[in-house]
């Protein structure tokens, strides 16, 4: 039974929602202060949310939300707001981190329709969900942050990243916290059989256009996310400019693309005009070689998932595990990383996994924008990382960087670095 924890000062309003939300089939929990919150959040499970009122005994929604952040717990917060107009909600979901608002005069026509929309079964979570991973860096926070910005927004939005980052992740989290989730979300893959067809504009009647017309029209009102935009050939490009710039259909599009996509624009093999119409705004994902502290918390966070999907013991990393996690370069990504935790956890019949349980491939392609050195502007730094990423190991570091260990110890000794 999906949980649901109330925090709210008014305990008659709370006993209406108890009810409300027991009708529904979700199994509600009060806490009356911040203390008993944070207590009763710890408790909660995969796919849980969270409804606050926005001032409560000891604490208010934004100390609990700020919370909620800091100690890394991804729940939805619906906030419970008093007669606020649209505007004035917005503001609170950009202001304060709620993914919705409902107006306390109609908790009875608009919560449980709400907590509906992101409360979510533990085990749809983490291993088939499409919620966001929680992760710990800088970098990402600020990801977390654009997403709310945007979501409140109507602007059509293309998330840049490499294969295996979670770019539909964060497009469907985009969908969810927006005003549109009322409507339709259509997904279509760009290089997929959704989008095949003729395409003769000559003869005005193009298979492909009234394919992709159809989907604007099945999603009137709400949104379509197109995978891997960059994969779009020239004839589907030029229907789509057609329908976003001629026909102006009232559906927000949101595009993920792999960062090849500028160059194809500045080589004119992708329409520019068709990317700025899609390209309003953007979010840009670095690849998890570039964020290395986030690579520890995610793997964990797939351990917990796999322990929650089995009903057992969460197994831990030890330190040869961590390390070896640290020193590679990941050229697949999140996806990649889940693959080999999730190996691991299977065949492990212990709780602990060591380095040697962890099959990491060494045959994966050079990632495009790796650690190797190109630049001299930015060699000191790149080798200052790999030192830091391989705790000062320089054997570990140059084939980080994949440079031989004598070019690494000159190197070391020529910027005056330490191990």
């Amino acid at each position: 039974m999906n949980r649901v924890l109330i925090l709210d000062a008014n305990s008659s309003d709370t006993r209406f929602m108890s009810g409300l939300l027991t009708k529904a089939g979700y199994e509600p929990i009060v806490a009356e202060n911040m203390d008993i919150g944070k207590k009763e959040v710890a408790k909660l499970p995969l796919g849980a949310v969270v409804v606050t009122a926005m001032r409560f005994h000891r604490g208010t929604a934004r100390e609990l939300i700020k919370w909620l952040k800091a100690e890394g717990y991804r729940f939805p917060v619906i906030a419970v707001v008093d007669n606020l107009n649209g505007l004035d909600a917005i503001e609170v979901m950009q202001d304060h981190g709620a993914v919705a608002v409902v107006q306390r005069p109609a908790l009875d026509k608009q919560l449980t329709e709400t907590v509906g929309k992101y409360v979510r079964p533990a085990d749809s979570v983490g291993l088939t969900g499409d919620a966001l991973i929680p992760r710990p860096s800088d970098e990402f926070r600020a990801i977390e942050r654009e997403v709310s910005r945007i979501a409140a927004s109507k602007a059509n939005v293309i998330i840049f990243g490499e294969s295996g980052m979670g770019k539909e992740h964060i497009a469907r989290e985009i969908y969810r916290r927006s005003n549109r989730t009322d409507k339709p979300l259509t997904v279509l893959e760009a290089g997929g059989a959704a989008l095949v067809g003729k395409h003769d504009p000559a003869s005005g009647n193009s298979e492909m256009y009234n394919r992709i017309k159809g989907y604007f029209n099945n999603a009137a009102g709400g949104t379509i996310i197109i995978k891997n935009i960059h994969l779009l050939n020239f004839d589907k490009q030029s229907v789509f400019l057609h329908i976003l710039s001629t026909e102006h259909p009232d559906v927000r599009v949101i595009c993920t693309a792999e960062p090849e996509l500028l160059e194809m624009v500045t080589e004119k093999t992708f329409r520019p005009t068709l990317f700025f119409h899609l390209r309003e705004v953007d979010i840009t994902v670095p690849p998890l070689r570039k964020t290395s502290g986030d690579i520890v918390p995610i793997a964990e966070f797939f351990l917990y998932c796999h322990a929650d999907g089995n009903k057992g013991q969460v197994k831990r990393l030890d330190a040869s595990a961590v390390k070896a996690l640290k020193v590679h370069i990941w050229p697949g990504n999140i996806r990649e990383l889940r693959n080999v935790i999730l190996l691991a956890a299977d065949n492990v019949d212990g709780d602990v996994i060591t380095a040697t349980d962890l099959p990491i491939s060494h045959s994966s392609p050079e990632t495009r924008d790796s650690l190797r050195l190109r630049n001299p502007n930015t060699e000191r730094q790149m080798i200052a990382d790999a030192l830091t990423q391989t705790d000062g190991n320089l054997t570990q570091a140059a084939k980080l960087l994949g440079i031989g260990r004598s070019t690494m110890t000159y190197k070391v000794k020529q910027y005056g670095l330490k191990q």
